[in-house]
């Protein structure tokens, strides 16, 4: 009874659900209507997401290195934070959000090399999506190039018709290759020209092929025709029954016994002679490589040398030790480069495609040793600063530089370098100009020198002095030797009196 009247019930509902959809006005389009809503829906499309590029960090960047990501898949991101960190080929930079949401895929993982700029590396999705319903685009692939030989069906073509060659020169010698002797006169001789060793007759001690054998082959050569050049084999057609698969066999060595290309050593082996080991520069090393061949192929490099006295540098720096005030030489070398610039404009300039251009602020770049290579962090306005701040801020931008943590604004946009490497027990060098700057000073170490005095009434005496030899490299296009000479004689003035900097 209680079955009956429940099957009952649910006959009556049903039918009042099928009169209802008898009223509605059910067409095929609304249908179609209803499916596309349907499958336009995140469940089957996906969440459209935020793209993540690599971006150029640095002007002269071309690709970067994934060194660490600062956010997890799923973890919220606001515009601003740090997303990763990036290797350019200057140093380790931050790169930070510009928008807000949630990542959603990591596409490139920590450790990814040569990531080119604009490559996709990472997808997010905007608050209040799911971001595990990310729509992951397709990555778009390189056309394949048509090296296999079934890519094409090759056009039946007729081998040409080889010219009858002339009869032998000499007959070949039934030695084997492995018994064939040359001199490295005869070798380099045959090998210039192509020729067959074996054709040759030796006339050498236990059979070595000498200089005069080489020469009369290649008159013989010369004067009969062509035979006596190292055979060429002309391929004919693969037969149809040929295995597709077959293993190509690896070039023979030339008669002449010296092997093609040097072999790579084997790692955890002890290395044969002509052996090498390749080391994957990494884009710092690829980039100092490409602006060092850029600079000294497209400037024309001057060089001037002058020898500066450091006596009062050195009293000076006693007394400020005396106050527990630190600075080094080279923070007074900073300064007085800057002072010096300061009074010589037309130095403080750089080139570029239409021409000079003359700059308003004074940015001095130091170069900075580091794992990774050299760079040159800033000290900006160094003629408007103290011996005291260059010398805090130049310890401070050093230490980053070695961290790997500079930002691209304390490594971009110096107007004259200085490359010190008196440390290093270096008396003097020349440096290689930084492009597109005019000009880099090149500092050596400090000497003591015993030198004539006229200072005494009793005549020429002796006295110790402190010189230092420093080299400035100039571009000939914007500072010619005139301009050079006058900037080291005031640059040996402000540092040899150190009084003069502070009046500047």
């Amino acid at each position: 009874m209680a079955a009956s009247l429940r099957l009952g019930r649910q006959g009556i509902l049903i039918g009042l659900r099928l009169g209802i959809i008898k009223k509605c006005s059910w067409t095929p389009q609304s249908g179609c209507g209803h499916l596309r809503h349907l499958f336009q829906t995140p469940v089957f499309l996906g969440v459209p997401p935020l793209k993540v590029q690599m971006p150029a960090l640095s002007p002269t960047m071309e690709e970067g290195n994934i060194v660490k990501w600062l956010k997890k898949e799923g973890e919220a991101v606001a515009a601003g934070d740090a997303l990763c960190e990036i290797e350019t080929d200057k140093a380790v930079v931050i790169m930070e959000s510009n928008d807000d949401g949630i990542m959603a895929k990591i596409l490139m993982e920590e450790g990814s090399r040569g990531v080119r700029l604009g490559t996709l590396i990472a997808l997010m999705v905007e608050e209040g999506e799911d971001w595990t319903q990310v729509e992951i685009p397709t990555m778009e692939s390189a056309p394949p190039t048509p090296t296999s030989a079934t890519s094409a069906p090759p056009s039946p073509a007729t081998p040409p018709s080889l010219a009858p060659a002339p009869p032998p020169l000499a007959t070949p010698s039934t030695k084997a290759p492995g018994e064939l002797r040359l001199s490295p006169a005869a070798r380099h001789i045959l090998d210039t020209h192509g020729l067959d060793p074996h054709l040759a007759t030796p006339t050498g001690p236990r059979g070595l092929i000498t200089k005069e054998d080489a020469l009369k082959l290649l008159k013989k050569a010369d004067t009969d025709g062509l035979s006596a050049v190292l055979p060429v084999s002309v391929p004919s057609p693969a037969p149809a029954t040929a295995a597709p698969m077959q293993a190509s066999k690896p070039p023979a060595p030339p008669a002449s016994g010296r092997p093609m290309h040097p072999a790579v050593s084997v790692p955890g082996k002890p290395g044969a002679p002509g052996t090498f080991t390749e080391v994957p520069a990494s884009n710092v090393r690829r980039v100092i490589a490409q602006r060092l061949t850029q600079s000294k192929t497209t400037i024309p490099h001057a060089y001037a040398t002058v020898e500066c006295d450091l006596g009062a540098v050195m009293k000076l720096r006693r007394d400020l030790a005396k106050d527990e005030i630190k600075v080094s030489v080279n923070d007074f070398i900073i300064k007085a480069a800057a002072v010096t610039l300061k009074e010589l404009p037309e130095v403080n300039v750089t080139w570029a495609d239409e021409g000079p251009q003359a700059l308003d602020s004074i940015h001095i770049s130091i170069a900075v040793a580091t794992d990774r290579g050299l760079i040159t962090p800033i000290i900006k306005d160094a003629a408007s600063k103290g011996v005291q701040e260059i010398s805090a801020n130049a310890k401070a931008l050093a230490q980053k530089a070695r961290d790997g943590k500079l930002l691209p604004e304390e490594y971009q946009g110096g107007s004259f370098s200085i490359s010190n490497l008196g440390m290093f027990g270096i008396s003097g060098f020349s440096a290689v100009i930084n492009p597109p700057q005019a000009c880099i000073l090149a500092v050596g170490r400090s000497r003591t020198e015993l030198r004539p005095s006229d200072n005494s009434g009793d005549g020429p005496t002796l006295c110790r002095q402190e010189l230092m030899t420093v080299t400035l490299s100039s571009d000939g296009r914007l500072v010619d030797d005139e301009l050079a000479s006058r900037f080291l004689d005031k640059f040996r003035a402000n540092l040899e009196k150190p009084q003069r900097m502070a009046l500047a």
